[in-house]
């Protein structure tokens, strides 16, 4: 018989609705148990984010950086910039429609620091290096690996990072659940779990309305771009983003997604470069989910934040998230540094950044696969039509 996998998003949501449930009636000496286990598990986590970014963004950067060409320069920059667009499109989109559906004012600051459940104890586990000194060190490695080309540093960084995918599989991703269901139980003891609930669904289904914004956008410039009819492009990569949405998965969906992009006309040789790399630098869907959270929980939270701060977060997530592919919740779990040191996100919104995230993460990765094919369609184009001006 088939072994039934009960997938992380089930396991947040039931989460959510357990620590909703329990709040209710569980008695303190009980909601002090799991205000402990945050506790620990929160220190853990702080301590693990320099590593998360220097075990996943180094090699990321390596591999990038050891390809050659304009093929790959010119590709890097278009998805570069269009992620960039998406979380610029969802700053300017969560300002303007946000603010009227999010009571600010500290809500979230008391969910785990009001005494009465404070954790039973508590140990401190501090990190070896701040979050910007490990991106220094990151980048630093990464451009050096490539250009000094592999070796015995580049094994020592690989080998490093399938340790720290190893610690997010075994113990990140299973205890997140029963960290979240710890985050929920607080709100529910201080009354502000409803109000909270109210503005995640407010968020995810502007979000989902974002997301099939920045489709049509895609395809509409691709579609300019190369004379054709974009609605007709798109739906064409539809099983591209059903596949996406069912697997959560930019890896497992690159046979789909390249399949679909050859049908709308794009040659062998370019589809089958572009796609496998965009997978894993093009993430447009994730960084709209991330920015716009971002905001909503800064909102909620009263915490102060203009539009330089969000472009200077928005140009280095851009970059930082090429580790996240092949990783379980890796755009957020990368991303987690920066929110940390550039928005100065604390233990609850962190949490409540990645219980979002995770709600949402079928439809990000569906909007950052079927992009993909719209970036083919237009490299496809210019070299295209560069190889037939040579020939000529």
């Amino acid at each position: 018989m088939k072994k039934f996998k009960f997938g992380l998003l089930p396991r947040i949501l039931t989460a959510i609705a357990s620590g909703i449930v329990c709040g209710l009636f569980l008695p303190l000496p009980a909601a002090r148990i799991f205000a402990t286990f945050n506790s620990l598990f929160s220190n853990f986590l702080q301590f693990l984010i320099p590593l998360i970014i220097i075990g996943l963004v180094t090699p990321a950067i390596a591999d990038i950086g050891r390809g050659a060409g304009k093929l790959l320069l010119i590709t890097a920059l278009i998805a570069y910039a269009d992620t960039v667009f998406a979380g610029l499109l969802s700053y300017g989109t969560s300002v303007s429609i946000f603010p009227g559906l999010i009571r600010g004012g500290g809500e979230l600051e008391t969910i785990s620091e009001i005494e009465n459940i404070a954790p039973y104890f508590t140990i401190d586990i501090p990190p070896m290096m701040d979050v910007m000194t490990s991106l220094v060190f990151a980048f630093m490695l990464g451009l050096g690996m490539a250009f000094f080309g592999p070796g015995t540093l580049k094994r020592l960084s690989d080998e490093f990072k399938d340790i720290v995918v190893k610690t997010i599989e075994v113990v990140i991703v299973p205890l997140l659940p029963v960290y979240i269901f710890g985050i929920f139980l607080g709100m529910t003891h201080t009354g502000q779990v409803f109000h909270v609930l109210k503005v995640f669904i407010s968020i995810i289904g502007i979000i989902f309305i974002l997301h099939l914004f920045l489709l049509v956008f895609q395809y509409c410039l691709a579609g300019l771009v190369t004379r054709r009819n974009p609605f007709r492009l798109l739906r064409t990569m539809l099983p591209a983003y059903f596949t996406a949405l069912g697997t959560s998965s930019s890896a497992a969906t690159i046979p789909v997604t390249l399949a679909q992009t050859l049908k709308n006309g794009v040659s062998e040789e370019i589809a089958g470069f572009t796609i496998p790399l965009c997978a894993t630098i093009h993430l447009a869907g994730s960084m709209l989910k991330i920015t716009a959270c971002s905001v909503a929980l800064m909102l909620m939270q009263g915490m102060p934040f203009d539009f330089g701060m969000f472009l200077g977060f928005i140009l280095m997530l851009a970059v930082i998230m090429v580790a996240a592919p092949g990783v379980p919740g890796g755009a957020i779990m990368a991303a987690l540094g920066i929110l940390s040191s550039m928005l100065g996100f604390g233990e609850q919104e962190l949490a409540l950044m990645i219980a979002l995230y995770i709600a949402m993460d079928n439809f990000g990765t569906a909007c950052n696969v079927t992009g993909d094919g719209a970036i083919a369609l237009v490299i496809d184009h210019f070299f295209r039509k560069k190889s037939e001006i040579t020939s000529a």
